[in-house]
């Protein structure tokens, strides 16, 4: 997916092209989790659309959720979905911070001589 340490750091251009195919994965990644927390706590918990968003949007920023979930299926379901913000958190820094990293390594290693 990116050049090799041989190729030319990406033009800017490019690299931008590159930072908004990521961002947009990241957002597309981030509205598929929150919808599926809203299906989850309207199934389980019998929450209003409104009311289940702000739950799942809670989780999702870290904050927790807002009401206490009281049936069993929503009390597996919230803390299983809170486990899965955690790592959601996770998968979205690194594919924002990836691109960056990157060619932030890749021009720090370029036009090295190459060692055997």
């Amino acid at each position: 997916m990116y050049e090799t340490r041989r190729h030319p750091p990406l033009t800017r251009r490019k690299f931008l092209r590159r930072l908004v195919l990521h961002f947009a994965f990241a957002m597309s990644f981030l509205a598929g989790s929150l919808l599926l927390g809203m299906a989850g706590y309207a199934y389980f918990e019998g929450l209003a659309w409104r009311d289940a968003f702000l739950n799942a949007a809670m989780l999702l920023g870290g904050m927790g959720p807002v009401e206490d979930p009281h049936t069993p299926g929503g009390k597996v379901f919230a803390g299983l979905y809170a486990l899965y913000a955690g790592l959601a958190f996770l998968i979205t820094a690194g594919v924002l911070f990836a691109p960056v990293v990157h060619r932030l390594m890749h021009k720090f290693h370029w036009g090295q001589d190459r060692s055997p």
